[in-house]
């Protein structure tokens, strides 16, 4: 007997279990003339999902619902099945993975989709929360497949499945090109997964999304025709509130960078001016630097890695530091940054310099990226020419840097 899924033929959720069935050997069919907000309000299906809720899977010994329990089912149907890899650690890592795919990569595509699809209420700071965490979740996700093909061992197991469906809709209907390229390794991965076989079978051809869809804007409430006006006794005149001015939005909280007082330099004219030298790098860009640079609207900062003596393998390094950079988006308006890789074997050092707006490190940097902690924040006293030296040096890339070779620098503007 052939397990029945209810749901549409297009729900990602869906996919799992039946991308997971391709991979196993295991029947399972769609139900007939399945209609979503129909079929799924009928007493039958409330019986099987209370919250009438999709997917659900029938099965001879009862039904059951959560899409990722679904795929669980499926895959275990079969006692051979490899989905879940090879050995007790295989099995922990592939929880993990469909865990992280569920509430780090989902959740995060969710509060930035569905809002903009009319779903939910759209909040703009929600929205702005969503990206964040996303850009943070797949920031981890990138570092991890940089050195694997797959999320667990040497061949594909639930955790890719889960991992695959979940960033579906992120793909195809809200990131960019431009947003995913930031994370190649994820890229990179997900192209493979969507073009093995039995993925293909169950999803198509997948494009990716030209642009972020546009927030849907809901129609105005049709006016109600005015009852018929019946005198009641005259009343004192009550004082008229300008209806305008009641409904006003509160306008929305300014970063406290915004409220410091106007500085001579401007942030955007440096970044142009560090972009486009491309010839006498000392004499243009770094003169320009100093001529610009108003140490009364700015501050520079020296960082190092408290840990240095972990960093020993060059790729994971790098991809620590480029994970760093993608965290730090949320400050791009208010800072330009250099970090330097330093050494041509490990230990590798890894040590940055940064112009914040203000006279300290932004709170809100503070609080939203975790691996500010991971370093060691040092003020720069531009009043020590050898201190003003070394931010030259490190804007210039210079090499050799402190009497060593650089693995790489990276830029932030």
């Amino acid at each position: 007997m052939a397990l029945v899924l209810h749901s549409g033929s297009g729900n990602k959720n869906a996919f799992k279990a039946l991308i997971a069935a391709e991979f196993c050997g295991v029947k399972v069919e769609l139900a007939k003339n399945f209609e979503m907000g129909v079929s799924n309000k009928t007493p039958e299906f409330i019986k099987m999902n209370p919250l009438g809720k999709v997917p659900v899977l029938e099965t001879p010994d009862g039904a059951v619902f959560e899409s990722n329990a679904i795929a669980r089912y499926v895959a275990r149907s079969k006692g051979d099945s490899p989905l879940f890899g090879g050995s007790l650690i295989d099995y922990a890592h592939v929880e993990q993975w469909m865990d992280f795919s569920a509430t780090e990569i989902d959740g995060n595509i969710a509060r930035w989709l569905y809002p903009r699809l009319g779903y939910m209420p759209y909040v703009p700071a929600s929205e702005e929360i969503g990206i964040a965490g996303l850009k943070r979740s797949l920031g981890a996700l990138n570092t991890h497949l940089a050195s694997t093909t797959f999320l667990v061992g040497h061949s594909v197991t639930l955790a890719d499945i889960t991992m695959t469906c979940n960033l579906y809709h992120g793909f195809a209907r809200l990131l960019t090109k431009t947003f995913t390229s930031e994370f190649p390794h994820v890229e990179r991965y997900f192209w493979t997964m969507v073009n093995q076989p039995n993925f293909k079978k169950v999803i198509g051809e997948v494009k990716q999304a030209e642009a972020v869809p546009p927030v849907q804007k809901k129609p105005a409430p049709a006016k109600e025709p005015k009852a018929k006006e019946v005198k009641a006794p005259k009343e004192a005149p009550k004082p008229v509130v300008d209806a305008a001015e009641e409904e006003a939005p509160k306008p929305k909280p300014k970063n406290p960078l915004d409220l410091l007082p106007p500085s001579k330099m401007v942030l955007d004219d440096w970044k142009r001016l560090y972009s486009n030298t491309k010839t006498n790098f000392r004499e243009v860009a770094i003169k320009g630097f100093w001529d610009m640079y108003d140490p009364e609207g700015y501050s520079l900062w020296f960082c190092d890695y408290k840990y240095q003596d972990e960093n020993t393998v060059s790729y994971v390094t790098l991809n620590k530091v480029g994970g760093f950079l993608q965290r730090m988006d949320l400050c791009r308006k208010y800072a330009f940054g250099k970090m330097l890789v330093i050494g041509t074997e490990a230990p590798f050092k890894v040590k940055g310099l940064w112009l914040f707006r203000g006279q300290d490190i932004p709170k809100f940097v503070m609080d939203e990226v975790y691996d500010m902690e991971l370093y060691e924040w040092t003020k720069v006293d531009i009043s020590d020419e050898a201190q003003k030296e070394r931010v030259s040096a490190m804007i210039e890339d210079l090499e050799p840097f402190e009497g060593q070779a650089l693995l790489d620098a990276k830029c932030f503007k």
